[in-house]
């Protein structure tokens, strides 16, 4: 790298850390009302007018993501459950400062709730993107394996969100197991008759779309959900070749049969209320 690269390097690099303040400034309380940016735009909004329009930014309709508790507000009906597993939260190789993470201390990287949508019995499973970007770690790994397994003995349909960067790197080999052993658990409850609805969102990408996030009976997709296994920049690099511009996304992946369908998040519950209707007096797939 040349002195000239080196400095334009250092150059963006600082204008990111002032990105970087900026945004954490709006993120935080103005005039006793919490602002949010929109990554895409770079426009803010007041939190409330975003809780309104589901999250979705009023100036260039791109989508901010949800936390678990939201999606279940917006997807289940009153009177839903948080449930979780209790398990462990160990770090299994031992890598430095890794447990000093800020986290939800009940759930870590996921959610699960217990109740319905539109009146029908379901488990749902949300990945959540403010701790490690939903990366998929052994507690995330045995909390949705419990879930199906529950799901199986009790004979109820399933709704895994995917929200997440991939496996756990922190974690190493550990991570990857987690996906042979809930894609394990899927084959089971898929066998047996149960019904799984998998919803991928912004973005789902590595260990986990190349596992249970496309084992779905129904795969849908959120609009302009960047979607794959490594990024981008990594295949570009790899392949010396120019990446089309909508590679990856929700829409283009809809066109080869990736995704059955791509839902808006308005839409989403009355969906995904219709196919559980469909398959409720029968349990399993059609």
């Amino acid at each position: 790298m040349s002195m000239r690269d080196l400095k334009n390097r250092k150059t963006l690099l600082g204008a990111i850390k002032n990105l970087s303040k900026i945004a954490k400034d709006f993120s935080t309380k103005k005039n006793n009302e919490k602002i949010l940016v929109c990554k895409k735009c770079g426009r803010a909004s007041r939190l409330e007018d975003l809780k309104k329009n589901l999250f979705i930014c009023p100036q260039c309709s791109s989508y901010f993501p949800l936390t678990g508790i939201d999606r279940f507000d917006m997807l289940m009906d009153k009177g839903y459950r948080l449930i979780n597993y209790n398990s462990k939260k160990i770090n299994p190789i031992n890598f430095p400062n890794y447990r000093n993470k800020e986290e939800d201390k009940s759930s870590e990287a996921v959610k699960i709730a217990r109740g319905k949508i539109l009146g029908s019995p379901v488990l749902v499973a949300s990945l959540i993107d403010t701790y490690m970007l939903g990366s998929l770690g052994t507690y995330v790994g045995e909390e949705i394996t419990n879930m199906i397994e529950e799901a199986e003995r009790k004979k109820l349909p399933i709704v895994i969100i995917s929200l997440s960067g991939g496996a756990r790197m922190q974690e190493g080999i550990f991570s990857l197991m987690q996906m042979a052993k809930i894609s394990s658990a899927i084959y089971s409850f898929g066998e047996k008759g149960g019904l799984y609805i998998s919803l991928l969102t912004n973005p789902t990408m590595g260990g986990v779309s190349a596992s249970f996030a496309a084992q779905g009976d129904y795969n849908i997709g959120e609009p302009g959900a960047l979607i794959g296994f490594a990024g981008q920049r990594v295949i570009k690099e790899t392949l010396r070749e120019k990446i089309p511009e909508n590679f990856q996304k929700a829409e283009n992946l809809e066109n080869f049969g990736f995704l059955d369908m791509i839902v808006e998040r308005k839409n989403q519950r009355e969906m995904i209320g219709k196919i559980l209707r469909m398959h409720r007096r029968k349990y399993g797939r059609l």
